[in-house]
């Protein structure tokens, strides 16, 4: 195992459990616009916090990678939710790719478990992503949680009615993300199905050639025996 592979194995469970309260943090002043300044300060400062850290963590494992553009290229999502502030809610997907990855063939016996939560996670977060940019525009048509919702569910399901629709650039960011997520998903569930529909293919194809093998190697037998009768007969004895 890598220095790289070790440091994200050990700290994989903690950064996830990081992207989750940071969610809270940056949904609650969104939800709640009448939230009031207390609580408002601490939802920033422990968004700011996490952010850090999450920064920590990025150089960390950019350093001690052994193939330092490689480790950018794979890891884009992680770059732009630590360079860019208001791409920050794009960390909880890079803690959900981690923890696909962690749990490979599991995940892909359950794939419709994978990709309801994958999907839960991916309308929620831009959702709250949008309706933070575009509420505050005096065109926006997305100026509630409900708006934003709906439009995100219908925009990661390729669907697309046009009711409701980003008029800021930020928004308009996110919009291109959330597609690009539902064709991911869309990929996703195609290739996992493959794989299944593949492997169960192959047990049948196994079990087939087993008791084609089975079956020869009993005929096999029987037709020695059927040739040690006839030599017998040929040569007279009982």
């Amino acid at each position: 195992m890598s220095r790289l592979e070790a440091w994200e194995s050990r700290t994989r469970t903690t950064l996830t459990v990081l992207a989750l309260v940071f969610l809270v943090a940056y949904a609650a002043p969104i939800l709640y616009p009448g939230l009031t300044d207390p609580w408002r300060r601490w939802s920033e400062v422990v968004q700011d916090a996490i952010w850090v850290i999450f920064l920590i963590d990025y150089v960390t494992r950019l350093a001690i990678a052994e193939r330092r553009l490689a480790f950018v290229r794979h890891n884009l999502i992680d770059l732009a939710a630590v360079a860019l502030p208001a791409l920050r809610p794009l960390r909880l997907l890079a803690a959900l790719a981690m923890l696909q990855q962690q749990a490979g063939e599991r995940l892909r016996g359950h794939v419709a478990t994978y990709v309801a939560i994958a999907t839960g996670t991916v309308i929620t977060i831009s959702a709250l992503a949008v309706l933070d940019a575009e509420r505050s525009d005096p065109g926006a048509n997305i100026t509630s949680w409900q708006d934003s919702f709906w439009w995100a569910a219908v925009t990661v399901t390729t669907v697309g009615y046009g009711d409701h629709f980003p008029v800021t650039g930020e928004g308009r960011l996110f919009a291109v993300g959330l597609m690009l997520c539902g064709i991911a998903l869309l990929g996703v569930v195609t290739a996992s199905l493959a794989s299944w529909l593949l492997e169960k293919i192959s047990d049948i194809e196994e079990g087939s050639r087993t008791a084609t093998n089975t079956d020869i190697e009993a005929l096999t037998v029987e037709v020695r025996a059927l040739r040690d009768e006839i030599s017998a007969l040929r040569s007279g004895r009982p």
